[in-house]
């Protein structure tokens, strides 16, 4: 909104349309050089003249401009907005029903490959990137007018099953199995990639079974339905401490009966060709490796099943934007896949896109699932709640629900310590770092909105309980009106804070242009930060209507950027 200010002012002096200048514009590095800033490189030659000259030029056009103040740097023009000018019209603004709520997507529907863990195998903090992406992506695109639908993919078909049912004929005793499921099954299967570096045998024993299971053998289909019985149990009871849900769970598997089709369609086209007794389809012409589509067994692989999966997506789901939330390791099968559909003639395929993100390590360490190095998920949540619990002990024992806001509070932590970075970052993640009350984190952010509803309900004389979500109202009444005396009661750091909220449209259109949550965490930190000084340099009662008008609208702005990241927002702590 800053930005739209500026363009339109600079609009007439530089000859520029306001779209043209929004794409020129930038914010200073240093605040204090002012709200925005024009570079002039791009009238050097319209202009015949340097770029400092033309900044001069357009700076001295503004001089009589009201409620500007224009200065030169070099080759930049910095505007500075008088507050007592501009800020009833951004408070207008930014409390408008309808602030934020953009319409990018425009109805379309959209669907989001999302989480997608390998059945029998624990639900491990490696997991959770692509469960809170994949989630906070939900709500940002839905929030900005696409029809999204999430799916669970599954990782309950292929060879890795042959593997675990070896495994289970060899070593597995079901009473055992009974007591730790989840535990026993991870056992089996690191047992058996230790013993076929002995014993090639059991790869050859590994790929039979998972042929007996395409083929529909009894034994196979019994053993596979137990592993995957037991692992939902455990996904939902991960999934529903994480907040998060599907509409559709839909895993390989259900494609099963949906992959011959497929091969015989590339057949029919001629893209199958025979290499060392598999069937692949050649990418020569892309710069890329062939395709697997039929191992030498003829049983089926990962790009097959991901070939039906998105016809049935366009099809049957009748998507008209498809994206995968998988990790930056199979970028080169993303690749390969899009390609093939292209070449299958399926122009949509241009609407398919990989949302790659970087590698988790926790504390420095590496997880693998064949070595049995995984980090439990439920094991990290209980550890955050507990130690979140012991702060609010110790420094609110007298605040009710305790158990329910540590809870928001610790996996809300773990959450937001993985959406503030970028996601195709690599991310060393530190419970003690994500769980810290100052700083960039979580609770930091939860923190400032109980602390701001802690000052509403003392100046409103109000009592507020319970969480915010992002359909609460503002619970000040009627609003009074903002004069422009009462912007002189707004100080620079009461101005800041007005500018940095006027940030949220844009930051919610940056992060859903990027598929990126990190910029919506980043503005929900920036505000609580902005807030922070806001709070600390003035006094907010003593500031009439408009300050108390801004701390309302800081507390909604908070909550709906907590929610679209999947955090709650407690009203105290």
């Amino acid at each position: 909104m800053i930005m739209n200010i500026a363009a339109r002012v600079l609009s007439g002096p530089t000859g520029l349309s306001e779209h043209e200048l929004l794409q020129l514009l930038e914010q200073p590095p240093n605040p204090e050089w002012g709200d925005a800033a024009l570079p002039c490189f791009v009238f050097a030659k319209s202009r015949r003249m340097a770029p400092q000259n033309a900044a001069v030029e357009i700076a001295e056009a503004l001089a009589q401009v009201h409620g500007v103040q224009a200065e030169t740097a070099g080759p930049y023009v910095n505007l500075k907005l008088d507050p007592a000018v501009y800020a009833p019209a951004l408070l207008e603004q930014i409390g408008a029903e309808d602030f934020g709520r953009l319409n990018l997507g425009q109805g379309k529907r959209l669907v989001i490959d999302m989480s997608s863990p390998n059945i029998a195998k624990p639900f491990g903090i490696g997991h959770l990137r692509s469960t809170v992406i994949g989630a906070a992506l939900y709500r940002l695109l839905a929030e900005t007018g696409y029809e999204t639908v999430s799916v669970n993919h599954l990782g309950d078909w292929g060879t890795q099953f042959g593997k675990q049912i070896t495994a289970y004929k060899r070593w597995g005793k079901d009473e055992e199995l009974a007591g730790d499921p989840i535990g026993e099954s991870l056992k089996l299967y690191v047992r058996f990639h230790e013993e076929a570096e002995q014993d090639a045998s059991l790869e050859t024993e590994a790929r039979d079974w998972f042929r007996r299971l395409e083929e529909g053998d009894p034994e196979a289909q019994r053993l596979w339905r137990y592993f995957v019985d037991i692992s939902m149990q455990e996904f939902n009871r991960m999934y529903k401490r994480l907040g998060v849900t599907f509409d559709h769970v839909l895993g390989e598997s259900f494609y099963n009966d949906k992959m011959k089709p497929v091969v015989e369609e590339l057949r029919g086209l001629g893209l199958l060709e025979e290499s060392d007794g598999a069937m692949v389809v050649r990418l020569d012409d892309l710069d890329l490796p062939p395709c697997l589509i039929l191992k030498t067994d003829g049983t089926t692989i990962y790009p097959t099943r991901d070939l039906a999966t998105a016809i049935y997506r366009k099809k049957e789901m009748d998507a008209e934007r498809l994206l995968y939330v998988v990790g930056a390791e199979q970028k080169l099968h993303f690749r390969q896949v899009f390609a093939v559909l292209r070449k299958m003639g399926a122009d949509w395929a241009t609407q398919c896109e990989h949302v790659p993100f970087g590698l988790m390590r926790f504390e420095g360490k590496k997880m693998s699932t064949r070595r049995g190095k995984v980090v439990m998920l439920n094991e990290v949540l209980d550890e955050a709640v507990s130690r979140a619990l012991a702060v609010i002990q110790d420094k609110n024992p007298d605040l009710p629900d305790q158990q329910k806001v540590a809870e928001q509070v610790g996996i809300g932590a773990v959450i937001f310590g993985d959406l503030k970075n970028n996601r195709s970052n690599e991310v060393d993640f530190s419970l003690e770092d994500a769980l810290r009350f100052d700083g960039e984190t979580g609770p930091y952010v939860q923190y400032t909105h109980a602390r701001i509803k802690s000052v509403l309900n003392r100046l409103q004389g109000q009592q507020t309980e319970g969480e915010t979500d992002r359909n609460t109202e503002s619970n000040a009444g009627p609003q009074q009106q903002i004069t422009e005396g009462d912007t002189n009661l707004l100080g620079d750091a009461g101005w800041s804070l007005l500018k940095q909220l006027s940030r949220y449209p844009e930051a919610l259109e940056r992060a859903v242009d990027r598929l990126e949550p990190s910029v919506m965490a980043r503005f929900a930190l920036d505000t609580a930060q902005s807030f922070n000084r806001f709070y600390h340099h003035e006094r907010i009662e003593d500031g009439g209507p408009l300050r108390l008008r801004i701390t309302e609208l800081t507390a909604e702005l908070l909550a709906r950027s907590l929610y679209l990241l999947g955090l709650h927002a407690p009203n105290q702590m």
